[in-house]
């Protein structure tokens, strides 16, 4: 009686278990990334971002008070402060401090230590500092200060800031951002109109060839991407498109239309007959059959295919590399820019982790306002 059609499987409990897995496992590093853009680099580097809201751990650089600070105490000349106020860092305690990158728990805090201008520092566990020198001081920075300290949890904007309005208007990710939205946009209207009106053709209309047209469109399925970059983008040089969005645009219908095709067939491949068949004695179109029944009835299938272009495009690095990137940057999508990032910033971990979660969210999103049309669509049409 299990397999009678109706009733309900006695596997349910694992698909929602095994549906629930895979998304914690892809929520999992998107939440890292989000608490990640909030912290800072030295925080990154020290703890994980499940430990965020803990104090860690952390080796720090400091200057003290720049010479001209020096005021004089009768023989000597005094500078004094609190190390952590001067760069900016949150409130910290040391642990142990040194004067050379190579002995950095050289001393304990409350410890006098000798400077190599013969000066004297101490240094205490809240960051107080006090270096005293018979002589004047020289030059123009304070002396270098390698602390060990318990740094408390500080979450910035200004992480965000840099990402996304420093720098000039074409290195910036936020004009990434809007040639991502250039690309992505027209890239999933365009194969879901085209694949539309052929799935449509090959669902419900009849002509000779259709059964090898749809042995085509599965065996394209099977082609890998990179196969056709470098003859497609010779056949766009070779009529004068080049390198710019109306290339990427057909690149992307291309490489998208085989997926759209079969998934919308299936779908309205199983649309009822009765409905289409009475229309048509009613006296309506294949046009206005196909608009006014089949689209409505077929919209969770284009969502879901809608939802999968929009990723696969909006993630995509590969055809923009080939089809789209210029000399001056102009159209420099967000993979691409978090590719510059990654080669020019390696050490500011902060920014990466600010300009991958900017380029996810905007899917992330797209996701979860479309995934009930995603799985309706997916188990009524793709099943078939």
């Amino acid at each position: 009686m299990d397999n009678i059609a109706g009733t309900k499987s006695s596997l349910t409990w694992a698909v929602h278990i095994s549906v629930l897995f895979l998304v914690l496992i892809w929520l999992f590093p998107t939440a890292g990334l989000f608490v990640s853009s909030f912290r800072t680099a030295d925080q990154i580097a020290s703890s994980g971002w499940w430990s965020s809201l803990s104090a860690s751990e952390q080796n720090l650089t400091l200057r003290a008070g720049a010479p001209d600070t020096a005021v004089q105490d009768g023989t000597l000349y005094v500078i004094k402060g609190n190390l952590f106020a001067i760069e900016g860092v949150p409130e910290a305690s040391i642990a142990t401090w040194g004067i050379s990158a190579r002995e950095l728990g050289a001393f304990q805090p409350g410890e006098t230590a000798e400077l190599r201008n013969g000066s004297l520092m101490t240094v205490e566990a809240n960051g107080d500092f006090r270096q005293t020198s018979e002589e004047a001081f020289d030059g123009r920075r304070g002396s270098r200060v390698f602390v060990t300290a318990e740094v408390s949890p500080d979450f910035t904007l200004a992480n965000y800031e840099q990402v996304l309005f420093s720098g000039d208007s074409t290195d910036s990710m936020t004009k990434a951002f809007f040639n991502t939205l250039t690309v992505t946009i027209p890239a999933t209207i365009i194969p879901i109109v085209v694949a539309a009106f052929a799935a449509y053709a090959l669902a419900w209309m009849d002509f000779p060839g259709r059964a090898l047209l749809i042995a085509m469109v599965v065996g394209l399925l099977v082609v890998p991407l990179q196969l056709a970059l470098i003859p497609l983008l010779k056949l766009h040089l070779g009529i004068g498109i080049g390198k710019g969005y109306l290339g990427t645009w057909l690149a992307h219908t291309g490489f998208g239309l085989p997926l759209a095709i079969y998934l919308l067939r299936n779908y309205m491949v199983g649309l009822p007959r009765d409905i289409i068949e009475n229309a048509r004695v009613d006296g309506a179109t294949e046009f206005q059959i196909f608009t006014k029944i089949i689209l409505p009835l077929s919209f969770p299938a284009l969502a879901s295919f809608a939802i999968f272009q929009f990723l696969w495009t909006w993630n995509d690095l590969l055809v923009a590399k080939v089809f789209l990137i210029d000399a001056t940057g102009q159209t420099t999508v967000m993979t691409n820019q978090i590719v510059e990032l990654l080669g020019t910033r390696g050490g500011n971990w902060e920014i990466l982790a600010t300009a991958a979660f900017v380029s996810i969210a905007v899917p992330l999103l797209v996701f979860f306002a479309m995934q009930k049309y995603l799985v309706r669509g997916l188990l009524a049409g793709s099943v078939k």
